[in-house]
């Protein structure tokens, strides 16, 4: 009875993402910013992805894992980042129910990929450290290929599912969304009709799809950590945890600032609090990991180095013509 009654109320077309709707003197200055850190994300993990896929040297499980991460973080924050420029940019804070789904489904497949990958990243490195002798028969092409893939589909298959039953939801009351992203928690806090099963899919889905590849995450740096304390030299300690020292701090910030943001109480003077740490995995994470491999990885560094040799050549070279 109570189905039949939502559905003769008016069904809500589009939502309005607030954002930041507490600094309204701050917008250009706001704009301006994430306009910077988007250009310069989408430039650095571009740039990353093209020295992977360029120079043979980076040809290596490792690098090919991080090519993958660096161009799932450019679609990552072309995600979120280009709808909340136009937002500052025109004051348009409304966005339809159709284009709010589609959102959420890429930003829930490519966080959850990223969890994936992460894992099978952590995992090649604990290979690598406690492997060694076998990690070239374990960690051949087919494999890092398969890892791969399966870390995309999983992000995909598990999203599919999830927005399958948020799109049966029926939404018919208010509309605003307290945040600058159409976060899944807020959204079915919105709707009108029973979200007890949504919920309980979305708790099964994180069971299956997210938690493993966190614990595989935990469990290969905690082998990794015994084995380096087991090798008696400290150069050979760290030589040994320099391999692996980028993708731990890329790890501990990514899953960091979630539990950090699922572990505070649900109180609305923690709002804003909130909208910072989601930046943080949202636009920060994406932004400085690559900064992060390439200061801590000194294959980058010379790839980097012998891209710009190559180009400030043909260039010169071309002018000489």
């Amino acid at each position: 009875m109570a189905d039949i009654i939502w559905r003769n109320q008016t069904a809500v077309i589009e939502f309005i993402l607030l954002g930041f709707r507490d600094l309204p003197v701050l917008q250009i200055i706001i704009f301006l910013m994430f306009l910077v850190i988007y250009m310069a994300t989408v430039a650095r993990n571009m740039l990353i992805t093209a020295l992977v896929v360029a120079d043979k040297h980076l040809h290596t499980p490792m690098y090919y894992f991080l090519g993958n991460l660096s161009c799932l973080e450019t679609c990552y924050t072309s995600t979120l980042l280009p709808r909340m420029l136009v937002s500052l940019l025109t004051g348009d804070k409304t966005i339809s129910f159709s284009g709010c789904l589609s959102q959420l489904y890429f930003f829930c497949a490519l966080a959850g990929t990223e969890c994936c990958l992460l894992a099978v990243m952590s995992y090649d490195r604990y290979l690598a450290i406690c492997k060694p002798l076998h990690y070239s028969a374990l960690m051949n092409t087919r494999i890092c290929l398969q890892l791969a893939a399966g870390s995309w589909l999983n992000g995909s298959l598990a999203t599919t599912i999830f927005i399958l039953f948020i799109s049966q939801l029926i939404f018919c009351g208010p509309n605003e969304i307290d945040h600058f992203y159409c976060d899944p928690i807020l959204l079915m806090k919105l709707a009108c009709s029973d979200t007890h099963l949504s919920i309980l899919m979305d708790l099964i889905l994180v069971s299956i799809f997210t938690l493993p590849p966190f614990l595989l995450t935990m469990t290969s740096y905690l082998c990794i950590s015994t084995t380096i304390l087991r090798i008696p030299s400290t150069t050979g300690r760290q030589k040994a945890f320099s391999t692996c020292s980028s993708h731990l701090t890329v790890v501990t910030i990514f899953y960091g600032t979630i539990l950090i943001f699922y572990m505070l109480p649900k109180y609305d003077t923690l709002r804003d609090l909130k909208k910072v740490l989601s930046l943080c995995f949202t636009v920060l994470t994406p932004l400085v990991n690559p900064l992060i491999y390439s200061l801590r990885n000194r294959e980058v560094k010379e790839a980097l180095s012998k891209a710009i040799s190559k180009y400030g050549f043909h260039k010169n070279m071309q002018r000489l013509r």
